[in-house]
């Protein structure tokens, strides 16, 4: 079993910047890619960003390239996601997910085993 936990979530200005932490415990951290998921209200879950088990490998949104960095740092179990240049259009609950069974990084969310519970960012215009 694995346990996802997201921090970092708020409120902030169109402009601003905001970076999403998700904590994992229970399995080793270098096993398993990681992905960031969001979702808008009234909206289906969509891919944001994923990264590969040793970090050499992203995998973004067209609507975050430029924006948005995924990382990790698998001696603190924690994968990252600095977000910058934020718009009104990235309001929405931030779910970061592992992905046992790859080596590279998924945009498909049922390709991902565990999920944290989640982190409101709020961008206000």
């Amino acid at each position: 079993q694995v346990q996802l936990v997201e921090s970092g979530g708020g409120l902030v200005q169109a402009g601003g910047s905001l970076r999403l932490s998700c904590a994992a415990s229970g399995r080793t951290f270098s096993s398993y890619a990681m992905g960031w998921f969001r979702q808008a209200p009234g909206k289906e879950r969509e891919f944001v960003a994923a990264l590969s088990r040793s970090g050499s490998n992203t995998n973004y949104a067209d609507s975050v390239k430029g924006r948005f960095t995924i990382s990790r740092d698998n001696a603190k179990n924690t994968v990252y996601l600095q977000m910058n240049s934020l718009k009104p259009e990235d309001t929405a609950v931030y779910y970061c997910a592992a992905d046992f069974r790859r080596v590279l990084p998924s945009q498909i969310e049922y390709d991902y085993d565990y999920w944290g519970q989640g982190t409101q960012v709020t961008v206000s215009s």
